[in-house]
């Protein structure tokens, strides 16, 4: 595109990243509020708005790591939906802004006003020790949704996907692709997290069984597209040899992409993200983007709230419930593609 030789790359990928910037963080699912004969949702910023149980209504508390996460937006989508469907229930939602010790708090909040069961997306191990422990001793339900943490079966339940499949069937289709050789930059999602650990071994036990393939670069872009875009353009400056970028997340590899774009590389190397999202599907339309692993946000959202509400009322719940991940290809793009309409 003639733009490329009318400015040089490196003024055109700072605006880029400021553009991103601006418009990766989806804005905060709605909060929806009903009238009495069905269920009633309130979002929350930092601190859990206080709820009553009025008309016999049961209320339960959600923790949401940060509701400007994309995918994590469609986690708390498909949680209001099902709630929409519950005639007897209020759901407290709460926003931790991506700080653990705000989650933490709020998760007390939520048993000083004795609400019947809580649901929470992980997010630092130590901390989500303290919370389980916490809801245990005050006897309220806890369930985990999402992400995993080592203390998990403390838990009264997990609703999630399996990162290590993720990793693995994103890698193995990026090594038939490759034809079973080439050089490959891991970019990780942020370090320590399930996702981050398991993808990325999912990533290297593919490779491992490849003797002609090799990991070049491995760095983290925290999940974020304008920081997969820097990180992607600070891999292409160093002349290094890339024949394919997996990323841990679609944000990040769209960032990839995009850096690659600005270089005139986006043609040369392959890459491959997680999550399968709307975005993600029209970068493989566009044919930028070869692989990615559909993660059904909205059905463990759904999931996780309706087990949530089954505990709060007594019920026996099963300990874990898994949700399969699935393959997208530019074969079955369409078919995913519908599932966001």
């Amino acid at each position: 595109m003639r733009v490329f030789f009318r400015f040089p790359p490196a003024l055109l990928l700072i605006a880029l990243i400021v553009l991103i910037s601006g418009c990766t963080s989806s804005p905060s699912v709605a909060p929806v509020t009903t009238d009495s004969t069905a269920s009633s949702t309130t979002t929350a910023a930092t601190t859990p708005t206080t709820t009553t149980n009025t008309a016999g209504k049961i209320t339960i508390g959600v923790s949401i790591p940060d509701m400007n996460d994309r995918f994590i937006s469609y986690v708390e989508a498909g949680m209001e939906d099902y709630a929409k469907t519950q005639p007897d229930i209020t759901v407290t939602y709460a926003d931790a802004k991506n700080d653990p010790s705000i989650q933490l708090q709020q998760i007390k909040e939520f048993i000083a006003q004795d609400v019947k069961a809580i649901a929470f997306l992980p997010m630092d191990a130590t901390i989500s020790k303290t919370i389980v422990d916490l809801a245990n001793q005050a006897n309220i339900p806890i369930i985990a949704v999402n992400r995993t943490f080592k203390e998990l079966t403390t838990t009264t339940s997990y609703i999630g996907s399996d990162s290590l499949t993720a990793g693995t069937l994103q890698m193995n289709e990026v090594a038939k692709l490759l034809g079973g050789k080439g050089n490959i930059a891991i970019m990780d999602g942020d370090m320590g997290s399930d996702a981050q650990i398991n993808r990325t071994q999912g990533n290297k036990d593919v490779i491992a069984k490849y003797p002609n393939m090799k990991i070049v670069f491995e760095e983290t872009a925290n999940y974020d597209r304008a920081k997969g875009m820097a990180l992607m353009a600070k891999w292409l400056a160093s002349g290094q040899k890339i024949d394919a970028v997996v990323a841990n997340n679609d944000e990040m590899i769209i960032g990839a992409i995009l850096a690659a774009q600005v270089e005139g590389q986006d043609q040369n190397i392959i890459f491959a993200g997680v999550d399968g999202t709307m975005d993600a599907l029209n970068f493989m339309k566009a044919n930028k983007l070869k692989v990615s692993v559909y993660q059904n946000a909205a059905a463990q959202g759904s999931q996780g709230l309706k087990t949530t509400i089954e505990a709060a009322n007594g019920k026996q719940v099963e300990k874990e419930i898994i949700i399969p991940y699935e393959l997208i290809t530019e074969a079955n793009t369409e078919k995913y593609i519908a599932k966001w309409k």
